[in-house]
């Protein structure tokens, strides 16, 4: 082969490589920054219950939960007294409904809120994983 035709490969295969580059930054930007819950969002969130409850309170917890507005899946263990439900929190607040819970239900309970090594560490994209390092230089970038 000439010399001309491997100059344009090389700047051909370094063009193609630098746009795909650019593309992948951009949507990795575009997909981990923080937005506002629309009608869309499901989170999770946790209420821990302070007395052993058995199958009929978590029948009772799951009727009271499925009636409320906004709540969609619910699991409530009887071994570990926990309750983890599924909501949309455009609709409905997870701090109203463990509000609600405690007062309506007549259950000492809390919500729980993990803390922030517990935040950092339920990441589920590794430490060393190709991932996080790209999503780390772009953070850092921008």
């Amino acid at each position: 082969m000439n010399k001309k035709l491997l100059k344009k490969i090389a700047i051909g295969t370094i063009t193609g490589i630098t746009l795909l580059t650019v593309v992948l930054c951009v949507h990795i930007y575009m997909v981990t920054r923080p937005k506002a819950p629309d009608a869309n969002t499901v989170a999770l969130a946790r209420i821990d219950i302070k007395e052993d409850i058995g199958d009929a309170d978590a029948s009772k917890i799951g009727e009271w939960l499925s009636a409320k507005k906004g709540v969609d899946h619910y699991l409530c263990n009887t071994q570990s007294d926990i309750v983890v439900f599924s909501f949309h929190p455009a609709i409905v607040s997870a701090n109203d409904i463990a509000v609600e819970f405690s007062h309506k239900l007549h259950y000492n309970s809390t919500r729980y809120i993990p803390g922030a090594d517990e935040l950092k560490g339920g990441c589920p994209v590794a430490a060393t994983s190709i991932s996080y390092r790209a999503y780390s230089f772009i953070k850092q970038i921008f």
